[in-house]
């Protein structure tokens, strides 16, 4: 079986983008769990809904791959699998070592999710003492004063650093140094890292901080939803208890007013009675002089 050192994907020669580079893992883990599920053929939109995209970019990101499925079927499941697996070099042994054995390292040693996708982790890196032989994950920990011996007897291109910010940017220089050319670093930091080396960040801090945001955002909507609807109720009573105002003084009742004919001048209601006129009691338009 190849190594990491042997060979590396081709996507870059190949035109496809990052984006869609992106995005291959997400299609590659749906149609996994289609395959154990003994699916044969899926459709785009199907597909699309279970990866979390539109059928449109999935569409678009399998025609990089020359891909098209089959109008009225979809696509060969068991296909697509090894399709993506090939393009995303999975169809090999990918040897990787984890430097900084602390919770997060571990935690990362014992997930058994690396195997069953192509990557070996083959040496647990830390650089205390104490740490040393101590076994995690059925692996005893080794020195980092072996880390360029460790990388070179495994063939390991691919690095994982898990150690304090402090301490990542030596690492990945070591690293570097010893023939890493692809880095996946959950230290909080930022590496610096000579052209030819990918490096591909995971700070978790960071990805709850974007969820903070958008709690804070629906908080501020739903607040502001709450206050619309609370000034709406209050402006529809206001106009009900004013129209309600209107129509007791037009009777004349409920307001503590006194009807409208109380309301007329003592010295004027002679006039006011002779206004009434003809036997309808109509107000002329136009009173004669």
């Amino acid at each position: 079986m190849a190594t990491g050192r042997t060979h590396r994907p081709a996507t870059r020669s190949r035109g496809i983008p990052e984006a869609t580079v992106a995005r291959l893992p997400l299609y590659l883990r749906a149609l996994t769990a289609l395959s154990e599920r003994s699916v044969p053929t899926v459709s785009s939109e199907e597909l699309a809904a279970a990866a979390g995209v539109n059928s449109a970019k999935l569409r678009k990101d399998f025609s990089y791959l020359g891909s098209y499925g089959t109008r009225g079927v979809g696509y060969d499941v068991e296909y697509l699998v090894y399709q993506i697996s090939r393009e995303l070099g999975l169809t090999q042994d990918w040897p990787v070592v984890i430097v900084g054995i602390g919770n997060l390292g571990a935690a990362l040693a014992n997930y058994g999710g690396f195997a069953s996708r192509g990557f070996r982790v083959a040496a647990l890196i830390d650089a205390d003492p104490a740490m040393a032989g101590k076994p995690v994950a059925g692996m005893p920990v080794q020195h980092t004063d072996d880390l360029e011996k460790i990388i070179e007897d495994n063939g390991v291109s691919i690095g994982v650093i898990a150690t304090p910010a402090g301490a990542a940017q030596q690492v990945s220089e070591r690293l570097i140094a010893a023939g890493v050319t692809s880095i996946l670093n959950f230290a909080p930091t930022v590496l610096s890292v000579p052209e030819g080396v990918d490096v591909r960040k995971v700070d978790l801090s960071i990805e709850l901080q974007i969820l903070a945001f958008h709690e804070q955002r629906k908080a501020g909507e739903g607040a502001a939803a709450a206050s619309a609807v609370a000034d709406s109720a209050g402006d529809v009573g206001g106009a009900g208890g004013v129209a309600a105002a209107d129509d007791e003084a037009a009777a004349g009742v409920g307001t503590g007013a006194a009807p409208a004919a109380a309301l007329v001048p003592p010295a004027g209601r002679g006039a006011a009675a002779a206004r009434k006129g003809g036997p309808d009691g109509d107000v002329p338009a136009v009173m004669p002089a």
